[in-house]
């Protein structure tokens, strides 16, 4: 098993082989796999994943705006770098902060949305 002792414990990860193996990862992959992340929990504290999202016990608005804000920043600063790559994971953004705002009781003025500092408005 790639990444791990075999000689004690095949079980324990050795840290130098994970080390290597990240640093083979392109940056890009990096970013895109923490945007990801990032969107796949945002979703689950707006609710989304439940069949009513409002009655959702993970959904906790509070932690959403800090992973939407948290989304982009990463997307908007690694923007030039992802490349073809930017555009889905801005539609991504785009929809998580429109769900945010219908989600909200008392939405936020248009530009004080989740990440929207970073994005500008999002109707």
């Amino acid at each position: 098993m790639t990444g791990y002792q075999t000689v004690n414990d095949p079980q324990v990860p050795d840290p130098e082989l994970d080390v290597r193996e990240l640093a083979d990862v392109p940056s890009v992959e990096v970013i895109s796999r923490a945007a990801v992340m990032l969107m796949s929990a945002a979703a689950e504290r707006l609710g989304l994943a439940d069949e009513d999202p409002q009655a959702s016990p993970k959904r906790d608005l509070d932690e959403a705006r800090r992973l939407i804000t948290a989304l982009a920043g990463l997307v908007t600063a690694s923007a030039e770098y992802l490349g073809p790559h930017a555009a889905p994971l801005r539609d991504g953004l785009q929809s998580l902060q429109r769900a945010f705002r219908e989600s909200s009781v008392i939405p936020d003025e248009p530009g004080q949305g989740p990440g929207e500092k970073y994005t500008g408005p999002v109707f």
